[in-house]
């Protein structure tokens, strides 16, 4: 499932954006499909003009009909009636998505007989300090399991031990839910933690659910700025 909102706050418009002859929300839908791990590959919008743009390159779009503030409600949503198990969430500003990570966020799941895990996600090492302290870049700190403890905003954790080597991960908006979880999402409401950080993620720790992260050395290009889909562009060539 790929969450496609048209007005993004930043960078409005951005998945209509032009990246190498084909908006960014196509060339997204295009890498997820090409990685081959999925049995449906959908585009969630509340855009009749990106839900055109996706039928009209013969693909499977979903028009959402309530009105939603994260992509986890819009995913919530679409899936509701769907028989299925696992859904993986891509958003739709990610056009160098990857078969690697996304495999690896599967196979959480096939290696969890119990059923322990709600959710999976994504995480990449930081070693710049302008990033680590910049506040639209989402930070991830796990226990010994790499289960998620918190995710934050602000550089986590704090480096009070100079001397330390601390790992710093940044989260990748790339989740695989249990369907169970995605529906414990719809119903519950938010709480202070997710409201103050505006970060969908907390929601599920703050009821309990667990999420695993897996960490991987692919970063991409996530189109947040003008500047990012410049970057996109040059990579693309």
């Amino acid at each position: 499932m790929i969450p496609a909102r048209y007005a993004a706050s930043r960078f409005p418009g951005k998945l209509m954006q032009d990246l190498a002859g084909k908006p960014v929300i196509v060339r997204t839908y295009e890498a997820a499909l090409k990685t081959g791990l999925f049995h449906e590959v959908y585009v969630v919008t509340d855009s009749p003009l990106i839900y055109d743009t996706i039928q009209n390159e013969e693909g499977k779009v979903i028009m959402s009909i309530e009105q939603h503030e994260c992509g986890s409600d819009r995913i919530g949503e679409a899936v509701s009636d769907m028989d299925v198990d696992i859904i993986l969430n891509i958003q739709g500003d990610e056009p160098f998505t990857d078969k690697e990570s996304l495999s690896a966020l599967l196979k959480v799941f096939e290696n969890d007989p119990d059923k322990e895990i709600d959710l999976a996600s994504l995480m990449t090492r930081m070693t710049n300090w302008d990033e680590i302290n910049n506040p639209n870049t989402v930070k991830v700190i796990v226990d010994n399991r790499n289960f998620a403890l918190y995710f934050s905003r602000s550089p986590i954790p704090y480096p009070r031990a100079k001397e330390l080597d601390i790992p710093y991960y940044k989260h990748k908006g790339v989740y695989a839910f249990r369907k169970s979880a995605l529906m414990d999402f719809r119903r519950l409401p938010m709480q202070i933690l997710e409201a103050a950080e505006k970060i969908e993620a907390i929601r599920y720790l703050e009821y309990g659910k667990k999420i695993k992260m897996v960490e991987t050395s692919v970063s991409g290009i996530e189109i947040d700025t003008p500047e990012d889909l410049e970057k996109a562009i040059k990579a693309w060539t």
